[in-house]
């Protein structure tokens, strides 16, 4: 087996000069800041001027992007767990929490037993979650009423286990070459048909009028990481009015839009987009021990070209992003008057160093095959790109704005999280910085920042990926290693125990 590659930890990196020449040497657009800023002084605790979502601005500029949980109840309601987490959420001192979590618009359509379900029943946990969150963030900053609280619509397609934490019950957009065989996908069957959308469509917007009835401030309807809805956006080879062309693959967003409206509810909607994705990836046998995966390498796709099974690929050259498509949806953004625009990249079930960059991999995973700084330079430069993009088409003279864009995968940049939040802020790539999994373990963390100039190096997200390994070996989520409220639980244990046995 040859060597595994070699990267430097982020630790490792002393000082703001040190990781600028890291980046540097990698041949990153990655701008870095000198210090953290604190007060009126820090792009972060800036407004987003013109926005407002439910009658509220944009009081800063930093999110909390959607989780999905793995500890609610068996009927998709809320747990001691899940009121924790969304606790945590409030004491960030983020002003947008952008969808919260992964919710299922309905049982069928969830990716475990115990994820939210945004259905009637469930009204009261619902309510109390946000409830919760606003009593956390006014205890601690003194007033919430300017935090805006969205809800993630989800269903989850190829990734649905609603009944069994380990066996899958895949509903799919289209026939995959590549994926189907690693998600149990065998029969035409298992693709939705045209009158099965039309229905999911209704379950779209019966789910936005409980987040509405709830007193979400918005929807985010989840178009990434290869759920379902972005696995219409790359249908290119499904027949009838949902495939085939770019006004078909994204005729389910227009529709889902429009019904939602049409059915009189006022709520605002965001959208949460893989602005681009590659082939799936694999462990690479050659380098590969027991118990140790190799380097990912992409699946094998020559079979497959030119590559029609994605969006914003290169359709030549599947290891490539090609922006296009995510240009266009955003205009379809802006026509529909999306008000929040998330962008994200990729699927972590299939090629997770592109969707979320880490040095460490979850325990069905692959070590990184580049360094991981590249995977969130990558990201931040696609943000980038959409916002010019955007920019440069807009009609001054149309009274519809572009949505507010979320960039994601700066978890990894650690103690520099900071540093680059501030500076692609202030040269304006991107309007609002999303933090996911380093909340986990230090929810305060941007608060810190501004307030004290400061981080706590000892609650820092070191991206060890158990947050991701536990539910999939179907444990509830949480960071182990940081958060003494799960390392101090039985599944603690029982997560250490797996990990070794895979290592032997």
């Amino acid at each position: 087996m040859s060597d595994q590659p070699k990267f430097t930890r982020i630790p490792a990196l002393k000082t703001v000069v040190d990781f600028r020449a890291y980046a540097a040497s990698l041949g990153l657009d990655l701008p870095c800041d000198d210090s953290i800023l604190t007060g009126d002084a820090s792009p972060l605790a800036q407004p987003v001027e013109g926005v407002t979502i439910n009658g509220k601005r944009l009081a800063n500029r930093w999110a909390i992007q959607p989780m999905e949980g793995w500890d609610g109840t068996t009927t998709g309601g809320a747990t001691e767990e899940v009121r924790r987490r969304w606790r945590r959420f409030g004491e960030s001192g983020a002003k947008l929490i952008c969808g919260g979590e992964a919710m299922a618009v309905r049982m069928d359509g969830r990716a475990n037993p115990n994820q939210l379900v945004l259905i009637d029943q469930n009204k009261r946990d619902l309510a109390g979650l946000r409830d919760t969150l606003l009593a956390a963030h006014r205890e601690r900053f003194g007033a919430a009423d300017d935090v805006v609280i969205g809800f993630q619509l989800t269903h989850s397609g190829r990734f649905c286990k609603p009944n069994d934490k380990v066996r899958l019950e895949p509903r799919v957009a289209y026939r995959h070459p590549i994926l189907d065989r690693r998600f149990g996908v065998t029969s035409d069957a298992q693709v939705f048909r045209d009158d099965e959308i039309e229905r999911l469509i209704e379950d779209y917007v019966a789910a936005a009028h409980v987040a509405r009835d709830v007193g979400a401030d918005f929807v985010d309807l989840k178009h990434c990481h290869g759920y379902l809805l972005h696995e219409f956006l790359s249908a290119h080879t499904r027949p009838g009015k949902f495939g085939g062309s770019f006004e078909n693959r994204t005729r389910i967003l227009r529709e889902i839009v429009a019904g939602i409206r049409g059915s009189g509810n006022p709520i605002e909607i965001g959208v949460r987009l893989s602005a681009f994705d590659f082939v799936p990836f694999r462990p690479d046998p050659e380098r590969s021990l027991p118990g140790k995966p190799g380097p990912g390498i992409p699946e094998d796709f020559s079979r497959c070209l030119p590559y029609r099974f994605g969006f914003g690929v290169n359709a030549e050259n599947p290891v490539e992003p090609d922006l296009a498509e995510a240009f266009r949806f955003a205009e379809l953004c802006v026509e529909l008057g999306i008000k929040i625009l998330n962008l994200t990249a990729g699927s972590p079930y299939y090629n997770p160093h592109i969707q979320r960059p880490a040095m460490y991999p979850p325990s069905d995973g692959y070590q990184p095959p580049e360094d991981p700084l590249v995977g969130v330079a990558r990201q931040i430069q696609a943000t980038r790109r959409v916002k010019e993009h955007l920019a440069k088409t807009r009609n001054p003279k149309s009274e519809t704005r572009t949505p507010t864009l979320v960039g994601s995968a700066y978890s990894y940049l650690q103690e520099y999280l900071p540093h680059v939040a501030q500076a692609v802020l202030r040269a304006g790539w991107v309007d609002v910085v999303g933090v996911g999994r380093a909340v986990l373990s230090y929810p305060a963390m941007l608060a810190d920042a501004v307030s004290r100039g400061a981080l706590q190096a000892r609650s820092i997200c070191r991206t060890f990926s158990d947050c991701t390994s536990a539910p999939r070996n179907g444990l509830i989520s949480g960071c182990y290693p940081l958060d003494e409220f799960y390392a101090n639980r039985r599944e603690a244990a029982d997560l250490k125990q797996i990990k070794r046995a895979a290592r032997s």
